[in-house]
């Protein structure tokens, strides 16, 4: 059965009162009218409403003078409020006030319907990320997010290896987060209090890196004038992060072994050496096996650091992860900038859903990032995200399978060229029915169109079999 909502309208039209009801409870939800703000907060403690649909024209407190009432409750419902005078100035004042959408009359049903949908889908996107930061004492872990058994198994084993003391390899593709799992695994340690610091291996150049990790002493090369300790030193009894390891000169990884195995660095140009108590943390977004069979990597520094390993799982395979970091990052810049908090329209979930996200959480973030500077309406839309998000390539012959099916799912494509954009459509339609176990109100909602929209389309689906 679809989840029901509870949803109460303000409007002194009693017509228009009784219309909007019969429409949201033909929609499935529970819903009920008051005539006047006042009823409207009497009734609101048995009621508990999730969306709140109000007129700003009301006998006695008038909308705004409600929005501000419900706005201090706790756990608010959405609200959307309407408008006969429907100005730029009244909109905007109704969304600073704390508004989560603005219609003017007359109302277009489908537009009024998909309309609470979006608040319903927004407000249930939000709940699970406090769902989820509940879990975690009610903040990400250790600044990252994600509910997916993927990511849960992902923090179960750096609480683990973070209570072993040994040398930790952390793998993923760019952009995962691994330098978060490194300072998780410092920050769960029993070093947490002592030094973290980090080093991209492949951001310093070659010659200089044995003088970044073990020091040097006054005069050891030119340009050397004073003695320094290094990153060994200096994370002494912390830990030190090494990123893109990989990429480490053959010649500096035997020093780097050495370190690991004895506790002992000499600094470049000294004569003796010092002892150091120092967790590494490695990572890297290539094959190290791979670099140690072309000869580009040692192997028994290798095997040193493949003791403990986490993979980061790419956000492609973090499932529901993907709508919670997206309301996530919108709700965090839309606070940064002072702006209203963005939902994502069920066109743009599709969207995102079907793309690949090669960069995974930090391009997810910069995507966010995009969609709140140009979107200006309360919902995040597909034209608002980059451009290459969803975008089919084409080739001399035309649009083929092989360079645009990537995401896509394989029900809908057949043949050697993709569908026409009928066919498409059609096929898609079957498909998200599927999906929803034939709700049509659910499909409606996911295709982001009416119920008499969708109908339609039913109809021709039908003419074409």
């Amino acid at each position: 059965m679809p989840e029901r909502h509870r949803i109460m309208v303000v409007e002194d039209d009693q017509s228009l009162a009784e219309l909007l009801v019969e429409e949201l409870q033909s929609e499935g939800h529970l819903a009920e009218a008051q005539p006047s703000a006042e009823q409207a907060l009497a009734a609101m403690d048995s009621f508990e409403p999730d969306v709140l649909v109000s007129d700003l024209q009301l006998p006695g407190m008038d909308g705004l003078a409600l929005l501000e009432k419900v706005r201090a409750r706790h756990a608010p419902p959405a609200v959307l409020m309407i408008s006969a005078f429907g100005t730029v100035d009244r909109a905007v004042a109704a969304l600073k006030a704390g508004a989560d959408n603005f219609l003017t009359k007359p109302l277009d049903m489908d537009h009024f319907t998909l309309s609470v949908e979006r608040l319903l889908a927004n407000r249930r996107l939000q709940h699970q990320v406090s769902r989820f930061r509940s879990t975690l004492g009610g903040e990400p872990f250790h600044g990252m997010e994600g509910s997916s058994r993927a990511m849960r198994v992902l923090f179960d084993r750096i609480r683990q290896i973070a209570r072993a003391d040994g040398p930790v390899l952390v793998t993923g593709e760019s952009g995962t987060g691994k330098d978060l799992v490194a300072r998780a695994i410092h920050s769960e340690s029993d070093r947490a209090q002592r030094p973290f610091l980090a080093v991209n291996c492949a951001g310093v150049p070659a010659d200089l890196l044995e003088s970044e990790f073990f020091g040097h002493a006054a005069g050891a090369f030119s340009g050397a004038e004073k003695a320094r300790p290094g990153l060994f030193r200096e994370a002494d009894g912390g830990t030190l992060f090494l990123d893109e390891i990989g990429e480490m000169p053959v010649a500096l990884q035997a020093k780097l072994l050495r370190a690991l195995q004895d506790g002992q660095i000499r600094p470049v140009g000294a004569d003796r050496e010092h002892s150091v108590d120092v967790r590494l943390v490695a990572a890297t977004n290539v094959d190290l096996a791979e670099k140690v069979r072309d000869g580009a990597f040692r192997e028994d520094l290798y095997y040193r650091l493949e003791a403990f390993q986490l993979e980061v799982p790419p956000l492609r395979e973090r499932g529901e992860d993907l709508d919670l970091l997206a309301m996530s990052f919108l709700n965090r810049f839309a606070a940064a900038r002072s702006r209203p908090a963005r939902s994502l329209s069920a066109k743009a979930q599709a969207v995102m859903h079907a793309y690949t996200w090669p960069g995974n959480v930090r391009e997810l973030r910069n995507a966010m990032e995009r969609a709140v500077t140009f979107c200006e309406s309360e919902a995040v839309e597909p034209a608002h995200l980059p451009e290459r998000i969803g975008k089919l390539r084409r080739t001399d012959e035309g649009v083929s399978i092989a360079a645009a099916s990537e995401g896509i799912p394989a029900e809908l494509l057949e043949g050697d060229l993709l569908p026409s954009l009928d066919e498409l459509r059609q096929r898609y339609l079957r498909y998200v029915l599927e999906r929803v176990d034939g709700n049509k109100r659910r499909a409606a909602a996911l295709l982001g169109v009416g119920r008499r929209t969708l109908y339609r389309w039913l109809e021709e689906v039908e003419r074409a079999d």
